[in-house]
């Protein structure tokens, strides 16, 4: 539960909002101090907020201390909030024997909670209940061992499945494939694929027997392709336009604004929060966005901001799931798997098919091209009617300009 400090509170101006906002998700990533009371807080602190002017942040506890200021008696900055100790715990004792299934009933006595306050806390600050936490942690767990090429009965019992039957029942979500395929990395498929050029530059599209499992931009054709050899080393990768040609053609309709839905059988790795987040994208309307937290709320985990970036930044196929439509809460964009030109130039074609401006493509990106969007409150970023959130420049879109293809 430890954070990290990010560069989405890189900036006093950052920082202050997310005071104004009493912002939970900044707890931990730094401090203010309050010099009319000589006191210091976090930045969710529930007591009456200062002036701006009589502020001033610290990156630690020990930094405000030597500053002069004591510990805010409300918000204790010095600990963990009393709802974090709580989740620790839980988790603690989940995590303490993989192989044992906890009820809620049990988890909550060994935490001394009640089993409703317990369901609703985790999932608020986790992203997912108890039980899929569970469920996630016995997946890592037979990911790894086959992994390791422990065999599947083995793996099985050591990650806490209590049959192979039970275990083959979720294998599909959890791993994407048979567990024995997957112990191969792959042995045993057939997947075959296609690149084609396009206005975004270089597509790909791959697919097993089951579905679409990728679709990829890139300027570099080859690129993808040793991408997508190195995602299923030992199956066999076909390269077949002939057989891939129906899919390429709903990508080329859907950039030239011809097509607004994709007809896909997909074929893809899914947590169960991940499908949540992967379905909720796909709901979003033709020519809208949603931000990051809004997608948060409708998954039924309004706390879980960077689990739904992590989903989105990690989405396999771009367009059929639409991370492309998710932005930050001023309609500004943080990151896109395959280059915010890219990000920026989708929503454009979008908003001109549907009558509306386009977003406006902010620069404020980590280093992997990951949302820094963890500080947001939920609101509408649906495309501006008003013009005010249009966009200054379009970005080349041209195949062979030099577009930020961050994995």
């Amino acid at each position: 539960m430890n954070r990290t400090v990010t560069s989405a509170w890189s900036t006093d101006a950052d920082r202050w909002d997310a005071v104004t906002e009493r912002d939970p998700q900044a707890d931990g990533a730094f401090f203010y101090g309050v010099k009319t009371t000589g006191v210091f807080c976090r930045p969710s602190c529930a007591s009456r907020q200062p002036r701006r002017e009589n502020v001033d942040f610290f990156a630690t506890t020990d930094a405000a201390r030597a500053a002069g200021y004591r510990d805010c008696k409300r918000c204790q900055p010095g600990g963990l909030p009393r709802e974090l100790e709580i989740v620790n715990r839980a988790c603690a004792a989940l995590d303490a024997d993989p192989q044992q299934r906890l009820t809620l009933a049990q988890l909550s006595d060994a935490v001394h909670v009640s089993p409703f306050h317990l369901q609703r806390l985790f999932k608020r600050v986790v992203g997912v209940s108890p039980r899929q936490y569970q469920a996630a942690r016995r997946g890592a767990a037979l990911r790894e061992a086959l992994h390791r090429g422990t065999d599947v009965t083995r793996a099985t019992v050591d990650a806490g499945f209590g049959s192979p039957s039970r275990m083959y029942e979720t294998a599909s979500t959890e791993l994407g494939m048979a567990p024995s395929a997957y112990r191969r990395k792959g042995a045993g498929l057939t997947v075959h694929y296609a690149s084609a050029p396009t206005s975004l530059g270089f597509v790909l599209v791959a697919a097993t027997a089951k579905g679409i499992c990728k679709i990829g931009f890139a300027d570099d054709a080859s690129a993808l392709a040793d991408e997508l050899r190195r995602e299923f080393a030992n199956a066999e990768v076909i390269e077949d336009a002939a057989r891939l040609a129906p899919f390429i053609a709903q990508v080329d309709a859907y950039l030239h604004g011809t097509r607004q839905h994709f007809d896909l059988p997909l074929d893809i790795d899914a947590t169960a929060f991940r499908q949540r987040v992967w379905d909720a994208l796909r709901r979003i309307p033709y020519g809208e966005t949603r931000s990051y937290s809004e997608i948060a709320e409708v998954v039924g985990s309004p706390r879980a901001v960077r689990a739904v970036a992590s989903a989105c930044a990690t989405n396999p196929v771009a367009l059929a799931i639409p991370c492309h439509r998710v932005v930050q809460k001023g309609g500004a964009l943080a990151g896109y798997r395959w280059g915010l030109p890219r990000k920026a130039a989708l929503l454009d074609a979008e908003a001109h098919h549907t009558g509306v401006p386009g977003m406006e493509a902010v620069s404020k990106t980590t280093a992997h091209g990951a949302p820094v969007d963890a500080k947001e409150a939920p609101a509408s970023t649906r495309a501006d009617p008003s013009g005010a959130a249009r966009r200054k420049a379009k970005p080349s879109i041209n195949p062979a300009a030099n577009l930020d293809h961050a994995a």
